[in-house]
């Protein structure tokens, strides 16, 4: 149930000592805690800046009361007088204290939803953005009309993360071959399992650095979401429980994009394309390095925000 409540509501009543608090009071007590801390609501882009607070105070209690209830999040609107046990208002008091200490809902929860799948996710990888879904939207139009001969049509998604690009595009196109890399050992090991938990077991996880890890493979797309993120960018305060390598490659933000634009030639059979997210002010840069590199048809794409968000391109 996606409706945030209105915050200008009466509170609900303390509960008296030694009685249980129910529904409603817990939830109530989580927003109060949070809507001191949270100046942006969750699923933001990386390059976003401060929006509402409540609306993000509020919903992140919800999934977190929701999360430690294991029950959807109606429950607490269907049933708000319902008591809560003391242990469990107990973890989710410590759950709001983490939240309110910067740490990502996701983290806490241990799942974030792309694509419509549920994905596990940690420290060691990046939470993947709804925003990131165009990435796979513009893939799989692009390739919509491919015809690979007797071979499948491949795919790499480079820097895969938790995988959620890879298994996104594998579980919207199952005839095609999915090569995933990550140069982290953990992130692989996360991907890997939400392959095994969505039965998404053919897409290939290779350990590796961008294009090393590949070989001399070529492919009918590559697809990435590189880090983008300059270093010195004020963002990157909101974001410091993520990992530093999978936000930001260096000091203007375009390290990991050029590398990608320039080394991919040699990974794209002719007619194939190149798909990359980028920062909202990069797109600029970005389709230069394209056209420079002797790409064609390079076209960027916004995000449902209206920015500038992921660059395509064919090579010849």
């Amino acid at each position: 149930m996606g409706t945030l409540h209105n915050l200008t509501e009466p509170a609900a009543p303390a509960p008296a000592p030694g009685e249980a608090a129910s529904l409603q009071s817990l939830l109530a007590e989580g927003v109060a805690i949070l809507i001191a801390v949270i100046a942006t609501p969750p699923d933001g882009p990386l390059d976003g800046r401060p929006g509402p607070a409540h609306a993000g105070a509020r919903l992140d209690a919800e999934v977190l009361l929701a999360h430690v209830l294991q029950r959807p999040r109606s429950t607490l609107f269907a049933h708000a007088e319902r008591p809560v046990g003391p242990e469990a208002a107990q973890r989710f008091r410590a759950l709001v204290a983490r939240r309110a200490e910067g740490v990502p809902v996701a983290y806490l929860t241990g799942e974030r939803e792309f694509w419509s799948l549920p994905l596990a996710v940690g420290p060691a990888v990046l939470i993947p953005r709804p925003e990131t879904e165009l990435v796979v939207e513009r893939t799989l139009a692009l390739l919509a009309t491919a015809r690979a001969g007797p071979a499948a049509t491949c795919v790499a998604d480079l820097g895969t993360g938790c995988g959620a690009i890879a298994l996104a595009l594998a579980s919207a196109r199952p005839s095609w071959r999915i090569t995933a890399t990550d140069v982290s050992a953990q992130a692989l090991q996360l991907a890997c399992a939400n392959a095994r938990r969505l039965d998404l077991g053919r897409v290939e996880f290779i350990a590796g650095d961008w294009f090393d890890a590949v070989g001399a493979r070529c492919f009918h797309a590559v697809v990435s979401n590189p880090p983008y993120v300059a270093r010195a960018d004020i963002s990157l305060r909101a974001l410091q429980h993520e990992p530093a390598a999978a936000l930001t490659p260096g000091p203007t933000g375009l390290e990991a994009l050029l590398h990608l634009i320039g080394r991919a030639p040699m990974h794209l059979l002719p007619g194939a394309w190149l798909v990359l997210e980028h920062g909202a002010d990069q797109a600029r840069e970005v389709a230069a390095a394209l056209v420079a590199a002797g790409y064609a048809r390079v076209r960027c794409h916004r995000d449902l925000a209206g920015r500038d968000r992921v660059t395509e391109a064919q090579w010849p």
